[in-house]
């Protein structure tokens, strides 16, 4: 079936903090290093940055490391289990043994729909410096949501494209809950970071993110049962 894609997610049983998951991303690259698929790792290139959707995704769920492979991604995951003895150093810790918790494997259909799907998206990044401005310059919430709710549009298209992905129909988007933004800081650079619902007429897998930092664990989506 056209836009069907493949989605590996794989749960360890080592807690991780969300400071900590670059370092996770950091000690599974220094197993792959070298390997033929390492730019789907890394998101970069011998040129500089791979400009494109992430398809191996660094996690925090339920308070322990995982990683989310896509697409491609499923494919590429070969390299890190058949280099890796799975002791890993994070940040300062001690080395240890990561153990795998669970191993999903499924395909999935992403897609318009005539109906729509609710879902919470967590530690969303929507804005860059000039979208900020604007944003800070609206009054009323009714006005800042719609405004992210176009931002979320072009999140979901984004990923779409870089999974080539065509949708046939239009894409819409309601943002049912908006809490207030969190400071955070995101490669050295203070940015705001959202909570919200949504529901959306796209089929949109579960842990993968949208907006940025989506290698990095940000802008996590979950389908509400």
């Amino acid at each position: 079936m056209k836009n069907r894609i493949k989605l590996l997610i794989i749960r360890f049983k080592n807690e991780l903090r969300t400071s900590e998951i670059k370092f996770f991303r950091g000690a599974v690259l220094e197993r792959v290093c070298g390997t033929p698929h390492d730019v789907l790792f890394s998101g970069h290139t011998e040129d500089g940055l791979r400009y494109s959707y992430p398809l191996i995704q660094y996690k925090r769920i339920g308070g322990k490391a995982a990683l989310v492979c896509i697409g491609e991604g499923v494919e590429s995951i070969g390299e890190f289990f058949s280099s890796c003895d799975f002791d890993l150093q994070i940040g300062n810790r001690e080395p240890e043994r990561f153990e795998i918790d669970s191993v999903d494997a499924k395909q999935m259909v992403v897609q318009a729909w005539d109906d729509t799907f609710r879902y919470t998206l967590r530690k969303w990044l929507p804005l860059n410096s000039d979208n900020y401005r604007e944003y800070q310059q609206m009054e009323g919430l009714a006005a800042r949501a719609e405004f992210l709710q176009r931002i979320l549009v072009g999140n979901i298209l984004s990923m779409c494209k870089g999974l080539d992905i065509y949708l046939e129909r239009e894409v819409k988007c309601e943002i049912l809950r908006l809490e207030e933004p969190r400071a955070i800081k995101y490669k050295g650079v203070k940015m705001q970071s959202f909570d919200v619902e949504f529901r959306t007429n796209v089929s949109l897998p579960d842990f993968c993110g949208l907006g940025k930092g989506t290698s990095l664990g940000m802008g996590m989506v979950k389908m509400m049962k």
